[in-house]
């Protein structure tokens, strides 16, 4: 038997870069983009471009017709040979948008859901290349190719874009064989990429949903002072459910309240939104403080994704020294008084969650004769699968004592430091702070 080198089989080499494994590892486009070229090149094409469809990027409806007149994709990514994409961006820019036409090999990819392999780029893209190129030597090396393949990206039977290879003369063109093993990378490129544009679209979501919340990090009142925070559970969560307000009231009242809508994401949020905005509408009205979460109550109940929130709503009335505090669902307040001891505000009556519908909370009022410190906070602060909740309550009031025997600290300051500080909860929620300095008035 010959055992020469050249008589032994030889490995069978992989048709697509190991770099496959990569794609759908991050909930970013332009990266998935980006890792799907760098799978297709340069070992199994020179070079490698990835299109969305510029209706499904931006969400809308992207369903394609038998003979689309024209299509409108966005360059998401791209890479020639080995070559970094800046060597590239000013020919060929990454999130330019182009109009392809009906009688180009992309548009009968989508339309017909079927691989596309041609011996030279079409006509379309050739006359788009030269017009755009402005002499530069590479178009005629990228002109130069033998063999064109045109991918269709498809979910759930929708087309959303396409990928485009192509190989140079000086090697094989592509084998059906080679166009169904990007086929079958496309399939699950579709679903990394639509999974990165979902988390795109929830991001904005709830980034817009974020800039709703007060803005700064004190604000002022006649009688009152308030500093606010939030943090969001997790480094990849954008916002959750958490909200809290301070608004005054039309006769000198303010309202302070801190609330969680159950849940991340933007279901969470919107929920959260709603609420805040409610809470605002009913504090124009002159209404006590129980009827107005009994409102709330009612309209959680009505309310998609609001079921089972909690807050505290409490009611500073400067001119009378008297503070209203309403619970539904929540940890009680924490008052730190004058002789320096912070403890929680012992209610009447808890109250039950938003959305159950029941309207039955009653309000704690006490009176608060010199200047005092008020904390609202979200259950994120004290619960712990490890420990009881008045334990951890506790623990809060001790870290509020301990923050404020410190020197120089201000209200900021405070909240900040609370909000960082580890309270032994597993950070798998939100936290959520509100401060308020009240004082009497004639004090």
């Amino acid at each position: 038997m010959d055992e020469s080198p050249a008589a032994r089989p030889r490995p069978r080499r992989p048709l697509l870069s190991p770099a496959a494994d990569a794609i759908g590892s991050a909930l970013d486009l332009p990266l998935t983009g980006s890792q799907f070229t760098h799978a297709l090149t340069p070992a199994f094409a020179d070079a490698a471009s990835v299109y969305l469809l510029e209706r499904w990027r931006r969400g809308e409806n992207a369903g394609a017709t038998a003979e689309p007149p024209r299509i409108e994709a966005h360059r998401l990514a791209l890479r020639v040979g080995a070559d970094a994409r800046e060597d590239w961006e000013k020919l060929l820019p990454v999130g330019e948008v182009i109009v392809f036409p009906r009688e180009t090999p992309y548009a009968r990819a989508l339309a017909s859901g079927q691989a596309q392999l041609l011996d030279s780029v079409d006509p379309h893209t050739s006359a788009r290349l030269i017009a755009s190129g402005s002499g530069d030597a590479r178009v005629g090396e990228l002109l130069r190719t033998a063999s064109f393949l045109v991918v269709p990206l498809r979910l759930r039977d929708v087309a959303i874009g396409f990928v485009a290879c192509t190989r140079g003369p000086d090697r094989a063109p592509f084998a059906s064989a080679e166009a169904a093993a990007v086929e079958a990378l496309a399939a699950r490129a579709s679903v990394a990429l639509d999974n990165a544009r979902r988390y795109e679209h929830e991001r904005r979501t709830t980034l817009a949903i974020r800039g709703s919340l007060p803005s700064g990090v004190l604000r002022s009142f006649e009688g009152c002072r308030v500093a606010h925070g939030s943090l969001p559970a997790g480094r990849d969560t954008v916002i959750g459910g958490d909200w809290y307000d301070a608004l005054r009231r039309p006769d000198g009242r303010i309202s302070l309240i801190v609330g969680d809508a159950m849940g991340h994401g933007p279901e969470s949020a919107v929920a959260m939104l709603q609420l805040r905005t409610a809470v605002r509408a009913f504090a124009g009205f002159d209404i006590p403080a129980v009827d107005l979460v009994r409102r709330l109550d009612a309209l959680a109940h009505d309310t998609p994704g609001a079921s089972f929130a909690t807050c505290v709503y409490a009611e500073w009335a400067p001119e009378e020294g008297t503070c209203t505090v309403v619970s539904a669902g929540h940890p009680p307040p924490l008052l730190r008084g004058p002789d320096g001891r912070t403890a929680p505000v012992a209610l009447t009556e808890p109250g039950l969650p938003l959305g159950l519908g029941t309207g039955h909370y009653e309000a704690t009022v006490f009176t608060v004769p010199e200047p005092a410190l008020l904390v609202l906070y979200s259950d994120g602060l004290v619960e712990s699968r490890d420990a009881d909740i008045d334990h951890q309550i506790s623990r809060l009031a001790g870290l509020l004592d301990a923050a404020v025997a410190e020197p120089g600290t201000d209200l900021p300051a405070l909240c900040g430091h609370l909000l960082d500080t580890p309270s032994g909860t597993s950070g798998a929620d939100d936290r959520t702070l509100l401060l308020a300095a009240l004082t009497p008035a004639g004090t």
